[in-house]
C-alpha cells in the first residue's frame, strides 16, 4: 500500500526539480510557461492546460501559454475578474476543483475546445498564481474524469507549481521593468547628447561662425570623411559632436581618440585592438576603437601626431574598411564614419615628408576651419556671458554681469588659448568673485597687460576713484535698463547724487534703455 504513495512523491519531486532547473536557467517567461505545461502533460496526465495572467492595471485576464489549444482558442480565452471559474479563482485568490465540468454551470468553455461528449469525461483544477499576497493570474488543467479518485494530491502539487510560476513571473517583470528603465534612460541620454551637441547650441554669432554652421549642416548629411582644422581650444571636438549627433548615425556610438595623448608604441593597439598574449601586458583580448565605432563615428583628435607606421595602417582601414587586431590573423570588417581634427599644418608636413600625402587626401574630403577667438571678437562677450551663467549656477553664486572695464580687458586680450582659455578665465573669475559683478581684478593676471598696468600706475588717486564711480554707475544703468531710481537703489544712494555724478561723468541714461 505504501509503494504507490512513495512513487507519487518521487514523481512530484522529479516534476518540481525539472521545473526549478528550467526557471533557474531561462530568462524567457514564455519558454518557462510552455515547459511547465509540457511537464504537466507528460507526468500528470493533463489533457489541456492554460496559464492565464492579469494584464497590469486592468481587470482583464488573458491566456499567456496553453497546451492542447489552437491559436484561435487561445485568442478566445479572455476573462474578466470574477467571470467563470478562472475569473473567480483570480478574483478570490482561492483554488477550485471541478470533478466533472459537465455538472458545473459556472464553467464557460470560452475557448470552445471541449465538446459535449468531452465535458462528461473532464475534471478541471484551477489554482491562483500569486506574487506575495497579490493574485496575478491562474493555472488551470483538464484531466480525464475518474470516479472515486480524489484530486487533492493534484491540487496540492499544482499549488506548489503555481508558487514557482509566480516567482518566475515576478522575476520576468522585474527584468522587463529594469530593461525598459535602462532603454528609457539611454534614450533620454541620447536625446540630451543630441541637444547638447546640436550645432545651434555652439556659441557664436560672428560671420565666421555662421560659415561654420553652414558647413556643419552640410557635413551632417553624408558619410564623407571630415577634417576639422583650427588652433588648440577653438572647439574642434564640439564641432565633431555636433556633426555626429545631427547625422543618420546619431543613435550609434561616437568614439573619441586623442592621438597625441597615447604613446606611439600603444596607439596601434588602441585603434585596432589586440589579441591575448600579443605583447607583454596583453592579458586578454581587447577590441580597438575602430571596432567599437562600428555603425557609428570615430573621432581622431590631433591626427597630425600619428607616426608614419600608424598612418599606413590607418590608410588601409580608410580604403578597405577592414583591419586585424595586433597579434591576430582574423580580418575584421567595420563600417564607420571618420572625423579627424588637427591644429597642425598638414600641407607643410606632407612637403616635409612626415605625413603621408595619400592619407592627407583621404582625411581631407570635407574640411571645416574654426577661426581663432581673436578673429571673432564679437563672440567674446556672448561666450563670456554663457560661461558666467554656467559656472555661477555650478558654484551656487548670484553673479549676473561683467563690468565694462572687465569687458574691455577681455576684448583687447589676444587669447592664445582661444575659447578654452576664455572659459577657464571666467571659471576662475566666478570662484574669486564675492559680489554680483565680475570686475577687472577678478580676471587672471595674464589679462592684466603691461600697458594697462602702466596706465593705471600713471593716473592719480582722484582719477582712479572717478573711473571706479563711473564704472559702477554704468553697470547699474545697464542692469536697470537706464532707470535712475532703480540705479540709485542698487547703489544704495539717492537719485540726486546719481544725477549729479551722471552729469559730472557725462553719462546719458538714455543710452542704456
Amino acid at each position: 500500500m505504501k509503494a504507490p504513495a512513495v512513487n507519487r512523491e518521487l514523481e512530484e519531486l522529479s516534476i518540481l526539480f525539472e521545473l526549478s532547473q528550467k526557471i533557474n536557467i531561462s530568462n524567457d517567461l514564455q519558454d518557462i510557461l510552455n515547459t511547465i505545461l509540457d511537464i504537466l502533460s507528460r507526468k500528470m496526465g493533463m489533457t489541456r492546460g492554460t496559464v492565464t495572467l492579469l494584464k497590469p492595471y486592468t481587470d482583464d485576464l488573458v491566456i499567456e501559454a496553453a497546451h492542447g489549444l489552437s491559436y484561435d482558442a487561445k485568442q478566445r480565452g479572455h476573462y474578466k475578474l470574477g467571470e467563470g471559474i478562472t475569473g473567480k479563482v483570480a478574483a478570490s485568490g482561492k483554488p477550485m476543483v471541478i470533478s466533472n465540468i459537465n455538472d458545473e454551470p459556472r464553467f464557460l468553455n470560452k475557448t470552445k475546445t471541449r465538446s459535449d461528449l468531452d465535458k462528461k469525461n473532464i475534471s478541471f483544477i484551477c489554482v491562483p498564481i500569486k506574487v506575495g499576497k497579490e493574485t496575478i493570474g491562474a493555472l488551470s488543467v483538464d484531466k480525464l474524469f475518474q470516479k472515486d479518485i480524489s484530486l487533492d494530491e493534484d491540487l496540492r502539487l499544482l499549488t506548489i507549481i503555481s508558487s514557482l510560476l509566480g516567482q518566475a513571473v515576478k522575476i520576468h517583470r522585474a527584468i522587463n521593468e529594469e530593461r525598459d528603465k535602462l532603454r528609457a534612460e539611454a534614450e533620454k541620454l541620447r536625446s540630451q547628447l543630441s541637444e547638447k551637441f546640436n550645432f545651434t547650441n555652439i556659441i557664436g554669432n560672428s560671420s565666421q561662425m555662421h560659415d561654420v554652421y553652414v558647413q556643419i549642416h552640410q557635413a551632417s548629411k553624408g558619410n564623407a570623411s571630415i577634417l576639422i582644422r583650427g588652433e588648440s581650444g577653438t572647439g574642434k571636438e564640439l564641432v565633431a559632436h555636433a556633426i555626429h549627433y545631427n547625422s543618420i548615425r546619431s543613435a550609434k556610438p561616437f568614439v573619441k581618440v586623442n592621438c597625441a595623448a597615447i604613446p606611439a608604441e600603444l596607439i596601434e593597439a588602441e585603434l585596432f585592438g589586440h589579441e591575448k598574449g600579443a605583447f607583454t601586458g596583453a592579458y586578454q583580448q581587447k577590441k580597438g576603437k575602430f571596432e567599437l565605432a562600428h555603425s557609428g563615428t570615430i573621432f581622431l583628435d590631433e591626427v597630425g601626431d600619428l607616426s608614419m607606421p600608424t598612418q599606413v595602417k590607418l590608410l588601409r582601414v580608410l580604403q578597405e574598411k577592414e583591419f586585424e587586431r595586433v597579434g591576430g590573423v582574423e580580418t575584421i570588417k567595420t563600417n564607420f564614419r571618420l572625423i579627424s581634427a588637427t591644429n597642425k599644418n598638414l600641407e607643410t608636413m606632407v612637403k616635409d615628408g612626415v605625413f603621408r600625402e595619400d592619407l592627407y587626401y583621404r582625411l581631407n574630403v570635407f574640411s571645416i576651419f574654426l577661426p581663432p577667438l581673436r578673429d571673432r571678437r564679437t563672440d567674446i562677450l556672448l561666450l563670456a556671458e554663457h560661461f558666467l551663467k554656467t559656472y555661477a549656477e555650478e558654484n551656487n553664486k548670484k553673479i549676473n554681469r561683467i563690468s565694462t572695464p572687465a569687458i574691455d580687458m577681455m576684448m583687447t586680450y589676444h587669447w592664445p588659448g582661444n575659447v578654452r582659455e576664455l572659459e577657464n578665465c571666467i571659471e576662475r573669475a566666478v570662484l574669486v568673485c564675492d559680489g554680483e559683478t565680475i570686475h577687472g581684478h577678478h580676471l587672471p593676471p595674464s589679462l592684466q597687460t603691461s600697458t594697462q598696468r602702466e596706465q593705471t600706475e600713471d593716473i592719480s588717486f582722484e582719477e582712479k576713484v572717478a573711473t571706479y564711480e563711473k564704472d559702477l554707475i554704468i553697470d547699474a544703468l545697464k542692469a536697470t535698463r537706464g532707470n535712475i531710481s532703480k540705479t540709485a537703489e542698487m547703489l544704495h544712494t539717492t537719485v540726486r547724487i546719481v544725477g549729479y555724478k551722471m552729469k559730472q561723468y557725462n553719462i546719458d541714461y538714455k543710452n542704456y534703455r
